[in-house]
């Protein structure tokens, strides 16, 4: 459902909300398991490897469809979700236990080991949503709507970089030998990337057909990229559905 006021096309969106739960979601359950080290194929790698892409997924959809402005608004509501699962589940290691509770150790072992993890993901995670998202955009504009599975693609092979190198090198450095940090990077690099490719024909049907239910194609060609702006308008003229 769509009207005009005061210039403005004043939206309500049918999927976005699920949209953003989901990307939430996503990013705090690959953070929660990312502590312990998995081995597939023979290959060295984190939990959150095999979902964290997904959240490269849907920020891409987001962006294409609602446009940057509503992809930030996701990457700090998940942001945010992340430091609550942080907070309470040290606030529950700080609080007294009853003696006949012998498994709370091992629970205060799993939250405070998650510590590094997540001050890693974290960090990384605030650096390579939001270039995932502008690349998304910038591309849009410049490419003019083209060549969508190009845009998500090489916007994951950027972001997947950033945030591989910076959280393995936060949250493992110093654990292992640095020949195992970097043969973990590029396996975890490597995978992340495969995914997205592996899911384009359904990241790039779902945008489309999104399009079509929304009756939204947004384009950044007047956004202000600061990640601390709030703003969500757009014009009328931005919507080229």
């Amino acid at each position: 459902m769509k009207e005009v006021i005061s210039g403005k096309a004043i939206v309500q969106p049918k999927y976005l909300w699920f949209l953003i739960l989901s990307y939430s979601m996503i990013i705090a359950t690959a953070n929660w398991f990312d502590g312990r080290l998995i081995e597939l194929f023979g290959l060295v790698i984190s939990p959150g490897t095999l979902i964290f892409p997904l959240s490269f997924l849907i920020s891409d959809i987001i962006t294409e469809v609602y446009g940057y402005k509503h992809a930030r608004r996701a990457i700090w509501s998940a942001l945010l979700f992340n430091i609550l699962i942080i907070g309470y589940g040290h606030l529950l290691v700080s609080l007294p236990s009853p003696s006949f509770a012998t498994n709370n150790e091992c629970f205060n072992k799993l939250i405070n080991t998650d510590s590094r993890i997540i001050l890693g993901s974290i960090v990384a995670y605030m650096l390579c949503e939001p270039v995932n998202s502008y690349i998304v955009a910038k591309m849009k504009v410049l490419m003019n709507g083209a060549y969508v599975g190009l845009r998500f693609v090489l916007s994951t092979i950027v972001a997947a970089s950033i945030d591989t190198i910076i959280f393995v090198l936060i949250a493992f450095y110093g654990m292992y030998s640095f020949s195992d940090v970097v043969d973990l990077i590029i396996n975890v690099c490597a995978i992340k990337i495969l995914i997205e490719i592996l899911g384009l024909p359904l990241s790039v049907s779902l945008s489309k057909y999104i399009k079509r239910q929304e009756q939204l194609d947004m384009y950044d060609d007047l956004t202000d990229f600061s990640l601390f702006s709030m703003d969500a308008d757009y014009s009328k003229q931005q919507n080229r559905f």
